[in-house]
């Protein structure tokens, strides 16, 4: 198995409600470390160049709206196979489809307001986490 790092994004639905620490404790549960973590309120500037993978997709622009309606805590998060891992801590994107005890089904309000982002893949996941954090704030 391999050690790698993911990106994870608390969003404004779950910031809001101050479900930070819950959402910290269900990721270390799971056996993840968080080795970066601050929050940030994005600007629409840095939304749109963070999700413009999605920019042709109809959802695009409701989107660069929420991530940008109140602050989010991005992390970088690191154990064996995190991507698949937080993956599965998660759930589905839609917190309807989620499974039980994941943290889209205990936490999200909806299929866009669904508390958290997390990389798709490793190649992402380096991309994603040099978007918000420079090599020395990643501490192991």
């Amino acid at each position: 198995m391999a050690k790698e790092r993911t990106l994870s994004i608390i969003k404004p639905d779950a910031t809001r409600r101050n479900l930070t620490g819950k959402i910290n404790a269900r990721i270390e549960e799971a056996g993840l470390r968080i080795v970066a973590q601050k929050r940030l309120w994005l600007s629409r500037a840095q939304a749109e160049k963070f999700y413009e993978v999605h920019k042709e997709r109809p959802f695009y622009n409701d989107l660069c709206n929420f991530m940008t309606s109140g602050p989010v805590v991005v992390q970088v998060l690191e154990g064996e196979n995190a991507v698949a891992k937080y993956r599965d801590v998660m759930g589905a994107t839609n917190p309807a489809n989620a499974a039980q005890g994941t943290i889209r089904k205990d936490f999200a309000e909806s299929i866009e307001a669904n508390s958290v982002h997390g990389s798709d893949s490793p190649e992402n996941a380096k991309i994603e986490c040099a978007f918000f954090f420079s090599g020395i704030e990643l501490v192991g």
